[in-house]
């Protein structure tokens, strides 16, 4: 069995990491994970024909030739690792979690960020055990910093991210209600979104907090604060205009200033201002920060304006929980725009509350009285919705009555968990 210290000079010598034995890079090191469907210790000799130096396994019968290295857990070595190089390497970490925002906070941070250094951040949504050290495996030393997201659907989760990244700085855009059905109820998440500020009280970190936010407060009892929001902050801000992007203003001292963004919902102005106040933490000018969040154009079906020859979508397809649901639907109704359509998707993992939760968002479909309405999935189906708006079990029934019957010159709000699909129907409207 090789040790955690052996491992790192072998990484040392060849820096690069693949977990997929078809993508291996020449001189990589694949580390052979197991999960529940599938053992990746079986296609070691593949990753090595491949292209891989070395292949990581922790099943004895796979380990053939000085080419394969045995552990006892290939998982608990590549953490092992992807720590050992972070402490190694000793650059400043920004830790980021949250209920909702906390990929757009985390593009918007590393856009402000790399405007003045090196930044490594967290690609597309590599926020769990795996992608948390996959990502600070790509540390180099030219890094200056490091701007880490971590995701979190059963307690315990953020605990085990920080021991692996250990932040620095750390930042909780929200605490609201997901996952339910891995973290049990609100206090559940609260708690494990928590364990974040029990690694930076535990280690002298500094926290970037929503002052307006009591449940964050309350959380952070004994960390050093730096603050945003409405009032009395480091950096304070509101919302001037939606219409449909976010254009705000903020203040620190007697220096007010004026963005324009390329985002969809007033509720970004939190991500927005979260963003300057570490720029501004880390003495970036307050030209540059602004130019930086100015220029940050929303992807992967967050929160995007996309103009179809037909229709005006707002694609947040992404994920979707009640609070950002809510906060979307909200959004949408105070958009001066019409006629306005809505299509919302199931939202995943909520449990026993998944119903009431569901005939909440119903009620709130309800009461802002869209133009059209489009309910797709078994969650809302179950809800008394269906007296009011056409409910539809799946994403493909849907799409087979837009093809039918088109929607033309209306603004669309598409809204539901990843596992809805929801994108599917872009090319349909």
């Amino acid at each position: 069995m090789m040790d955690i210290s052996d491992l790192y000079q072998l990484f040392l010598r060849h820096p690069q990491v693949s977990t997929d034995s078809r993508r291996c890079p020449a001189g990589s090191m694949f580390f052979a994970l197991r999960g529940k469907n599938f053992d990746a210790n079986r296609f070691a000799g593949q990753a090595l024909e491949a292209g891989a130096e070395y292949a990581v396994v922790d099943r004895a019968e796979y380990c053939r030739g000085e080419r394969t290295i045995l552990v006892d857990d290939t998982l608990k070595a590549l953490q092992g690792l992807a720590q050992l190089h972070r402490q190694t390497l000793g650059i400043p970490v920004i830790g980021i979690t949250g209920t909702n925002g906390k990929t757009t906070t985390k593009e918007l941070l590393a856009a402000v960020l790399s405007s003045r250094f090196n930044v490594l951040y967290t690609e597309g949504n590599l926020n769990n055990q795996i992608g948390v050290p996959l990502t600070l495996l790509r540390l180099r030393r030219d890094h200056e910093m490091a701007v880490i997201e971590m995701g979190a659907s059963r307690p315990g989760d953020i605990a085990e991210l920080v021991d692996i990244a250990q932040p620095n700085f750390g930042l909780i855009t929200n605490v609201g209600q997901a996952h339910l059905e891995g973290f049990g109820s609100l206090q559940g998440v609260t708690r494990t979104k928590g364990e974040l500020y029990d690694y930076l009280r535990r280690t002298k970190g500094v926290v970037f907090i929503n002052k307006e936010n009591i449940i964050l407060h309350v959380m952070a009892k004994g960390i050093k604060q730096v603050t945003y929001g409405v009032n009395n902050a480091f950096i304070t801000g509101h919302c001037t205009g939606c219409s449909p992007f976010l254009t705000f203003q903020w203040q620190q001292r007697d220096s007010q200033y004026t963005v324009e963004t390329q985002l969809i919902g007033a509720y970004n102005l939190d991500n927005a201002l979260a963003a300057i106040t570490v720029g501004r933490y880390f003495r970036i000018p307050s030209g540059r920060i602004n130019r930086a969040i100015a220029s940050y154009t929303p992807s992967n079906n967050r929160s995007q304006l996309k103009q179809t020859v037909r229709n005006h979508l707002i694609v947040d397809a992404y994920n979707a929980n009640p609070d950002s649901m809510r906060a979307a639907l909200r959004n949408f109704a105070a958009m001066d725009v019409s006629p306005k359509a809505v299509i919302l998707g199931d939202m995943k993992e909520l449990g026993s509350e998944s119903l009431r939760l569901h005939q909440e968002i119903a009620d709130e479909v309800r009461a802002h009285r869209f133009d059209q309405v489009f309910l797709c999935g078994e969650h809302f189906a179950q809800t008394t919705a269906g007296k009011d708006f056409t409910s539809y079990p799946d994403t493909q029934s849907l799409a087979a009555v837009l093809s039918r019957h088109p929607l033309d010159d209306f603004y669309i709000l598409i809204k539901g968990s990843r596992s809805m699909a929801l994108e599917q129907l872009i090319d349909l409207l």
